[in-house]
């Protein structure tokens, strides 16, 4: 076997599990019975999967070019998600979207109630 054929598996493997972790994140976002787990199911799996597909790519391309585009890509999306699911979350604890009785730890009910006569921006 050539190293070519040994980096096609491998990046055909990374992709199959990739998209398995995709397929995790999206039934979990179906099947999860609240926003916050279901925001954890939309972003562990699938940065994750996301990382593995763009592996499964740099292993089957294997140009330096597009290697360092995929791992811009990936460094990109590991750093946006988790600020943009932490501004979701706290928008809707702010609209009053959240089933309290589930959380085991509540840190924002005591600063939200102290910030009550300050604007919220957008109704």
């Amino acid at each position: 076997m050539s190293w070519a054929t040994i980096a096609d598996w491998i990046g055909a493997i990374c992709m199959l599990i990739g998209a398995a972790l995709a397929l995790i994140a999206a039934i979990g976002v179906l099947r999860l019975p609240d926003l916050l787990s279901r925001m954890h199911a939309a972003t562990k799996p699938q940065v994750l999967g996301l990382i593995m597909v763009l592996t499964g790519l740099g292993f089957l391309f294997r140009d330096p070019e597009v290697i360092g585009l995929l791992a811009l890509v990936a460094l990109f999306q590991m750093v946006t998600s988790p600020v943009a699911n932490h501004m979701v979350a706290r928008a809707s604890v702010r609209a009053g979207q959240l089933d309290t009785d589930r959380l085991l730890v509540d840190e924002l009910s005591g600063v939200l109630a102290a910030s009550k006569d300050e604007p919220r921006g957008a109704p």
